[in-house]
């Protein structure tokens, strides 16, 4: 079967989990979580392990112990901050954009 056109909107990353349970499920549609994950469930089968591989819309679900996740939160970049990385990164010929 030929893979079902999803937009952007309905490609969402869901991780769920609830104070009871050691588990946690995550499904999701982005590339690179989909390969850690992977990666990851190889590496450590008891911690983590694929449950649902949806070809025809290019998600899956993953079931991982709940202490495997983290829920990072980055503050934004002082300006100070910025510009020394800016100069940095001129001063090392580092240019990310293409």
């Amino acid at each position: 079967m030929a893979k079902r056109n999803v937009t952007k909107v309905e490609r969402e990353t869901i991780v769920n989990f609830n104070e009871a349970e050691d588990t946690a499920i995550i499904y999701t549609f982005n590339n690179d979580l989909k390969k850690r994950l992977a990666v990851f469930a190889k590496k450590y089968p008891d911690l983590c392990r694929l449950t649902v591989d949806d070809a025809d819309f290019g998600s899956v679900t993953y079931e991982i112990q709940k202490a495997r996740v983290s829920i990072r939160l980055v503050a934004p970049y002082s300006e100070e901050r910025r510009k020394a990385a800016s100069e940095y990164a001129k001063k090392n010929g580092i240019n990310n954009r293409k």
